[in-house]
């Protein structure tokens, strides 16, 4: 058995034998894909951004939020002056030395339309995993098929274009490649028990974690309908810890402000937090969102309202 399905198959036991989604199947590959991201960063360093170079990164929702935690990552690296920006909105009267392009689908009609309204002679690398599409004509592709998803819902490929770009920065992932590992390896019912069947769950995180939140949200919104909420962790006293209350939780990315453990306690809501890595912490909600899909009987490769591309009529 190689290492793919060895980690599928933690996860298939962890579902209680119910079918297994695609989802399944691809967070469990992450550790893996994450490691090989270092050789494919490395094959394309003359395309992706330069230090000292003035960055846009574009995307839409967990294209986005890669693009906002890669933002913070690179300027807290001091490679330079990173914007992460919607493809619904791109941005107008800035200058930029590149533009970076993350989209998994090719075919997602905002990023087409953002990326041909690029000023022209300026570089640009699209990341995706679909080949065969119109985004990969439009700048230097990255091409990480490997990593492409049948599921709606996002995660490797996700993931796999934040762990190349952190590569690219210069870190080592192994530390965060060996956690992840570790997450898969748990028996999600009782290393994840405190927040199943909680009422109601906010995320918060500073830094790239901040973005890392917001997916963690939204990743629970598309996969189990859960009501979830991601704030800046600065921001979670300044209003929002007031829908906090016992049957509640608020799961923490990365380090804890100071007194931040004492003013959740003092709800009564339960505080989930691990000092590791926010990329692995994810993995922990991306098997939080399996066993509360399960639970709840729903298919969460195909969430409702949702399809792979938002394709818009012209």
């Amino acid at each position: 058995m190689n290492d793919h399905a060895a980690h599928a198959d933690l996860v298939t036991k962890s579902v209680d034998r119910l079918p297994v989604p695609h989802l399944a199947a691809e967070v469990a590959t992450q550790p893996d894909d994450w490691a090989a991201a270092a050789a494919i960063a490395a094959a394309h360093r003359d395309v992706l951004p330069r230090p000292g170079e003035r960055v846009a990164a574009i995307g839409c929702g967990t294209s986005l939020f890669m693009a906002r935690a890669y933002a913070a990552l690179r300027e807290a690296a001091g490679q330079g002056l990173t914007d992460a920006w919607p493809a619904g909105q791109p941005p107008v009267g800035r200058t930029y030395d590149r533009y970076l392009v993350i989209c998994r689908s090719g075919t997602t009609t905002e990023v087409l339309e953002a990326l041909r309204a690029l000023p022209p002679r300026v570089p640009r690398v699209v990341i995706s995993s679909s080949p065969g599409t119109p985004v990969l004509d439009l700048g230097d592709a990255i091409l990480i098929d490997r990593v492409d998803e049948r599921s709606v819902v996002q995660t490797r490929f996700a993931t796999t274009a934040l762990a190349l770009l952190r590569w690219h920065l210069g870190e080592d992932l192994a530390p965060v490649v060996a956690q992840a590992r570790e997450v898969l390896a748990e028996d999600p019912a009782t290393a994840l028990g405190a927040v199943r069947d909680a009422d109601q769950i906010t995320f918060v995180g500073m830094g790239f974690a901040a973005a890392v939140a917001d997916e963690a949200g939204l990743k629970l919104r598309e996969a189990c309908q859960s009501w979830t909420e991601a704030y800046l962790a600065t921001e979670y006293r300044h209003g929002p810890i007031s829908i906090a209350a016992p049957g509640r939780a608020v799961w923490a990315f990365g380090p804890l402000l100071p007194g931040f453990a004492e003013e959740v306690a003092r709800t009564g809501a339960h505080l989930e937090h691990r000092p590791i890595d926010p990329m692995a912490d994810l993995v922990r909600v991306h098997r939080l969102c399996l066993r509360r899909a399960a639970d709840l009987g729903l298919d969460p490769d195909h969430p409702r309202s949702l399809s792979r591309s938002v394709v818009l009529d012209s």
